[in-house]
């Protein structure tokens, strides 16, 4: 297995970030949060900087964890389509093969299916943007509450309808949005790039790995079984700097409210360790 995660979560500086992942005998990051910024916001002598550094430590960047999509759909699109170009730059730079990205916020109290055909042609003209500039990177889409592809049907429309993007899964995120991980599972498996490391509770408070209602262990391992090998772990144990910013405006995740930590170096610890009892 390659084990990655959302270091960001453990300290927004990279020294941080690479201490952590060191620590608990990680492969890498999904790149997300720096002391620059946002990752997708990064300029090149920046990129090139946190690539030496990870290089040196012999950590690389699995994933760019991009917010791309997470604005409303009926959001101007063109300056979503100058970050993405943004970030296939720093992508390319860091080395890294896979973007995740997500499918637009859907006014509330309005059907999702109202808007299936902008959201198509908005992710169509991202993954076409993607294969003419880096043939190489790949979109990969993640399942959030609030978004287009918040369950399990619509995340297939999505990954049916634009083959070029794949799938990441996220059973708490599923959770979160009232549809049974397993279920959401056996639909999408065959579509999944890789796997987010995160449980909930029925209620939506994130937990540790195997210990919600989000049947990580069984998916988890029939994962490998089909071939996967890697996964992101994402705590979101305790409050980190930069979670405001990637929430929808007036809402908040509902973290470090079960399991409570002294502070974020042992909450990502015990995301990381509840992933490897998991795997054991």
């Amino acid at each position: 297995m390659k084990i990655f995660a959302f270091a960001d979560e453990a300290g927004s500086k990279i020294s941080s970030q690479v201490n952590a992942m060191k620590r608990n005998g990680l492969d890498g990051v999904e790149l997300r949060g720096t002391e620059y910024g946002n990752v997708s916001d990064l300029k090149p002598e920046q990129a090139r900087e946190i690539k030496r550094t990870l290089d040196g430590e012999g950590l690389k960047v699995w994933s760019i964890g991009s917010p791309l999509g997470k604005i409303g759909i009926n959001d101007s699109f063109g300056p979503e389509l100058e970050k993405l170009k943004r970030t296939l730059e720093t992508a390319e730079i860091l080395d890294s093969k896979n973007i995740r990205m997500f499918s637009f916020y859907i006014p509330k109290n309005e059907p999702a299916e109202d808007f299936k055909n902008e959201v198509l042609d908005r992710l169509s003209k991202m993954a076409e943007i993607t294969d003419s500039l880096h043939s190489g990177i790949r979109l990969c889409h993640e399942n959030e509450k609030g978004i287009y592809g918040e369950n399990d049907t619509r995340c297939l429309e999505i990954l049916e309808n634009v083959p070029e993007i794949y799938g990441i899964f996220d059973p708490a995120n599923f959770v979160q949005s009232g549809v049974e991980a397993l279920k959401a599972w056996e639909l999408l498996k065959n579509k999944i790039r890789y796997l987010h490391i995160k449980d909930a509770l029925p209620d939506g408070r994130v937990v540790p790995a195997g210990k919600g209602v989000g049947n990580l262990g069984k998916i988890l391992s029939e994962f490998i079984c089909m071939g996967g090998r890697a996964v992101t772990v994402e705590p979101h144990l305790a409050v980190f700097s930069g979670l405001s910013s990637l929430e929808r405006e007036g809402e908040r995740s509902q973290v470090g409210e079960v399991y409570e930590y002294p502070d974020s170096d042992a909450a990502f610890d015990a995301a990381c360790n509840a992933l490897k009892e998991l795997i054991k």
